[in-house]
């Protein structure tokens, strides 16, 4: 079975090792890592690649977790540091509401309550401050709004439009040349 990123949704990175025995410690990137006390398995990137690795036990820890794999020695485990992990998207639990996924809302229609339709979602950055809409115009330039609960109003799966409300005089900001 080839799996590749697009299918899987970033979990977290195996940090150091942790002991002697073949145990990593690994970051979470997860809003609640007890939810993952159960894996079975998950996906780390080898060279580019996703190859699975079976897991043996976890450990919840208060900064993330610690994984022994199947058939892993503390030289195997060294090998491991640095890696990222990933699990299927269809592992994820569904949102309502005005929450949702990053990637779940790429390519939806962003639909400002003063500027009208303001374009495609190309993507979520998630930055150290807040995260980031960044938006395709139908003009070619880019639209960068936060995303924050103030400014999203609505998500609307079924037609796959973000309606939003931007600070004023934002979206003219970005169309009016001031960012080039």
């Amino acid at each position: 079975m080839v799996i590749d990123k697009e299918s899987c949704y970033f979990l977290g990175k195996i940090v150091r090792t942790s002991g002697l025995k073949g145990d990593v410690s690994v970051f979470l990137d997860v809003d609640e890592p007890e939810s993952y006390a159960e894996l079975d398995s998950v996906f780390v990137e080898r060279k580019g690649a996703l190859v699975p690795y079976f897991i043996e036990s976890v450990q919840i820890r208060p900064n993330g977790a610690v994984f022994h794999f199947e058939d892993t020695d503390f030289e195997a485990a060294q090998a491991l540091v640095g890696s990222a992990l990933y699990l299927p998207l269809e592992l994820l639990p569904p949102l309502t509401g005005k929450q949702f996924y990053f990637h779940e809302v790429r390519g939806f229609e962003v639909v400002d309550a003063e500027a009208g339709d303001i374009g495609k979602l190309r993507e979520i950055w998630d930055n150290a401050a807040q995260p980031l809409m960044c938006i395709d115009h139908p003009s070619g330039k880019e639209i960068m709004i936060p995303l924050v609960d103030d400014f999203l109003v609505d998500v609307d799966r079924e037609n796959r439009v973000l309606k939003v409300k931007a600070p004023e005089g934002l979206v003219e900001f970005y169309l009016e040349g001031g960012q080039e």
